[in-house]
């Protein structure tokens, strides 16, 4: 019994030591100020760190992010829906756009500026200058900037509004300027065919329209090239302008061709109620 009380004294005099021990640590550690702390310390530059990290990840994710979706857009896409009206043309054709060189030889006459012969004027209707009026349905009439007040098909021959496309009309508009030319009148006066059917001052109407479409359209589609100059004749030299230019143009043979795929049935072959009957709102009490 002696041997176990003094077994259990050597115990409460280590414990007292252990304890005084502790506590000493802790009136150490409580004398230092918090915001002091090594582990404070540490613990705050490595959030600031983790935190610029997080901060940087999101910046440049965002860049590469914004990258990616302007190099996805479609920019032939973009350029024609943005710089035209709503046409069906946009939706049934993959509009592209590529370089050409324009032919601007002053001397070197094609055959579209040649005096006026079948051949000539083959050359001419072959770029569709004389296409009848296409048929597009009436919900894309709509969506294309017409109201209910445009001429229409009947609903018995499947509706739909009648329109042509305006790049062929200002190809029909050029192609009447060139007929209308001195040294071309004569000879579509003579043949009596198309615009020249009619009698002169209506010819001269006409022709006149044409002009202003045309310089109307030239105007709306200013061109920002710019055109060099040359030094020629080497016997006189002088400059001249560059007209052999490089222009970003559409895909023509495309749109040529949905204008005639789409064109309505010959004055031969419609229909007389082909058309749907006007009502007495849809017709101009103005000149036109």
């Amino acid at each position: 019994m002696p041997h176990q009380l003094e077994k259990d004294e050597q115990h409460r005099s280590l414990t007292s030591q252990y304890e005084d021990s502790t506590d000493d640590c802790e009136s150490e550690v409580s004398n230092i100020p918090f915001r002091h702390h090594p582990w404070r310390t540490r613990w705050q530059a490595s959030s600031y760190f983790s935190l610029a990290l997080f901060i940087l990840t999101v910046v440049i994710s965002a860049i590469l992010g914004a990258l990616l979706a302007f190099h996805s857009i479609n920019l032939d896409i973009e350029c024609s829906h943005h710089t035209t009206q709503y046409s069906p043309l946009l939706k049934d054709l993959d509009i592209k756009y590529d370089w050409e060189y324009f032919n601007g030889s002053f001397k070197a006459q094609t055959i579209y500026r040649l005096p006026g012969s079948p051949e000539v004027d083959e050359a001419w209707e072959a770029l569709g200058v004389d296409s009848r009026a296409s048929i597009i349905p009436y919900s894309e009439g709509l969506l294309s900037g017409l109201n209910p007040h445009h001429v229409q098909v009947s609903p018995k021959y499947g509706g739909g509004f009648f329109v042509n496309v305006e790049g062929m009309h200002h190809l029909h508009c050029l192609n009447l300027l060139r007929k209308a030319l001195w040294y071309n009148y004569e000879y579509y006066k003579d043949l009596g065919t198309h615009a020249f059917k009619n009698e002169e001052y209506i010819v001269r109407l006409h022709a006149s329209h044409c002009l202003d479409t045309i310089r109307q359209v030239l105007m709306c589609n200013a061109d920002t090239g710019v055109l060099g100059q040359v030094w020629y004749n080497p016997k006189d030299v002088r400059a001249f302008p560059d007209f052999q230019t490089r222009h970003k143009c559409k895909n023509f043979d495309q749109i040529r061709r949905w204008a005639l795929e789409h064109q309505a049935p010959g004055e031969e072959e419609m229909p007389e109620d082909f058309l749907k009957a006007p009502r007495r709102e849809d017709v101009l009490n103005v000149d036109i």
